[in-house]
């Protein structure tokens, strides 16, 4: 008897539609992870992209715990010597709310191929209107 392995042409993709607001940012990425990596599915397979399509909503709304508005730091450099720049929750939440739930999802998947490809599917807005109503996504609550 031979492992099972699923094929590009057996998967069974959905969209979902999260609405994120008044909820914890850590609670809500790893359910977004595990529904994009595909985990949920029986025929998971860890190198194989067999997940659904997720469509967040309100990421403007979103909830931290404790002090972390203040305390979290986002840094990038530019390559130059010195230039290290920060960001804090609080601003990164000021001016580009939907770039916090992406890097908090990113950083739940794996580091490779696979995972710039798995983030792709992630789609993240402010408000509560997004242009994938064709896709007829249906509500999930994490």
């Amino acid at each position: 008897m031979d492992t099972y392995s699923p094929k590009a042409k057996d998967q069974n993709r959905q969209w979902y539609v999260v609405d994120v607001a008044e909820k914890v940012l850590g609670r809500v990425s790893s359910g977004i992870a595990v529904r994009l990596r595909g985990k949920h599915k029986p025929d998971f397979a860890p190198h194989f992209d067999n997940g659904d399509f997720i469509i967040v909503i309100n990421a403007d709304k979103i909830k931290v715990t404790g002090r972390k508005l203040d305390q979290k730091n986002y840094y990038r450099h530019s390559g130059y010597i010195g230039g290290l720049k920060t960001t804090s929750l609080r601003q990164m939440m000021a001016t580009k709310p939907d770039q916090v739930i992406i890097k908090a999802v990113r950083g739940m998947l794996p580091k490779n191929r696979l995972g710039r490809a798995l983030l792709k599917k992630l789609k993240v807005y402010a408000g509560t209107e997004h242009p994938h109503k064709a896709q007829n996504p249906t509500a999930l609550s994490l």
